[in-house]
């Protein structure tokens, strides 16, 4: 990991990468081959932590399906500039040229075969070829403006470097080393930082709205449709502890705020109200609660004609009634309270302001030489490898001109 600068002489460095995650790596490696002299350091233990959890320990490094419209900021068009410079393609390209084998799961998302040990590895050894050196367990304590560029203490000693790099992620998953030094970085440096907040995040229920569910814990649905106002996502659910998650549940979390009105549909693909009417005729002294049972979970079907619609034999309702059961399973509300907050979410939402970015280079308008790069600035993207494609993005266009 390099042999480290304790005590004495100060490092001069061309580039300094605070943050060996996937942008830091990814820019680090891009300035190198340039033939820039760069260092990165890590306050962790280990290099490429989120990395190495991503996917289930397979790492869902990309995703096909990448547009700006998959990103969540202030400034909606800012990913626009990296995004397109550097595609999932160029990354693939990066990942068969070390023969990692992967596959596509499902909706674009592309995972290794074996283990996300592999694209740490392929970075790590992408960074050792071009001359990058990398330190682990180096927090940073302090970074100073100099006539030269900057003057960073780190726990290994001083370095002095030309530019600044900023890769430190955001709050989510605390006990994996997450904090919020990024942010006190840039304001240090006259940036504004936004709001930040958990995403891609299971939802949490309290009072008689977490009672009703409670004991369904465990209890998946393959397809549901959850929306917040105009914006939906169709994938699975499940029923958790405190609440509810799945990859559906996670999407929507991002859009979500405390009071705002969510719906879930509970089978996107099926017309419930007919489907409800064909089985009065085919099974009229079926009970309610086991027809519904054909197309959700059993124990789901009965709280619902527990809590919402009583559960009699088929033959017994009327064609009004079924159309109105069949419209509220499509459109299911659910008062959530709150999130699990960053201990379990993917992402931070908000962070450094892009305003004060340029689009083109990630580059401080305020301050020259100083970067912010990755997790740490204003965009988050969908789940489904599209965060890991902002940071190999947005840490090639730095390390292009760092």
């Amino acid at each position: 990991m390099g042999a480290g600068h304790d005590g004495g002489a100060c490092v001069k460095v061309d580039v300094l990468v605070i943050g060996a995650g996937a942008a830091g790596l990814m820019c680090a490696m891009v300035a190198g081959q340039r033939g820039r002299s760069v260092l990165v350091v890590d306050h962790a233990n280990k290099v490429g932590k989120k990395i190495l959890m991503s996917g289930g320990g397979r790492c869902n490094f990309t995703n096909m399906g990448v547009t700006p419209s998959c990103y969540l900021s202030g400034n909606p068009h800012f990913a626009k500039s990296a995004l397109a410079r550097y595609t999932p393609w160029d990354f693939i390209a990066m990942v068969e040229k070390h023969r990692i084998a992967y596959h596509e799961k499902e909706l674009g998302q592309l995972f290794c075969d074996e283990s996300s040990k592999l694209i740490v590895r392929m970075l790590l050894d992408e960074c050792a070829q071009a001359g990058v050196r990398i330190e682990a367990s180096c927090g940073v304590t302090r970074a100073q403006r100099t006539e030269e560029g900057f003057n960073v203490l780190t726990a290994h000693g001083e370095v002095h470097a030309q530019s600044l790099v900023v890769a430190t992620g955001g709050l989510s998953i605390p006990s994996m080393g997450a904090t919020g030094f990024g942010y006190e970085l840039a304001r240090q440096f006259g940036h504004n930082v936004l709001p930040t907040r958990a995403g891609l995040v299971p939802l949490t229920l309290s009072g008689k709205h977490q009672e009703r569910y409670q004991d369904l814990s465990g209890v998946a649905l393959p397809v549901v449709e959850a929306r917040v106002g105009k914006r939906s996502f169709r994938a699975g659910m499940l029923f958790t502890h405190r609440g509810i998650s799945g990859p559906a549940i996670l999407q929507i979390s991002s859009y979500w705020q405390p009071g705002d009105d969510l719906r879930i549909d509970l089978l996107p693909e099926a017309d419930a109200g007919a489907w409800l009417q064909e089985q009065r005729v085919a099974r009229p002294a079926a009970e309610l609660k086991n027809v519904l049972a054909d197309l959700l979970p059993r124990r789901l079907a009965q709280r619902l004609c527990e809590l919402w619609f009583e559960s009699r034999p088929m033959r017994q309702y009327r064609e009004a009634e079924l159309a109105q059961i069949g419209a509220q399973l499509h459109d299911w509300p659910i008062v959530a309270s709150g999130t699990e907050g960053y201990r379990t979410a993917e992402v931070t939402l908000g962070g450094v302001d892009t305003d004060g970015l340029s689009s083109s280079t990630l580059q401080s308008k305020l301050v020259p030489g100083l970067f912010f790069i990755g997790e740490v600035v204003d965009v988050t993207g969908w789940l489904g490898g599209y965060n890991f494609q902002w940071a190999w993005a947005s840490g090639h266009a730095a390390g292009e001109v760092v």
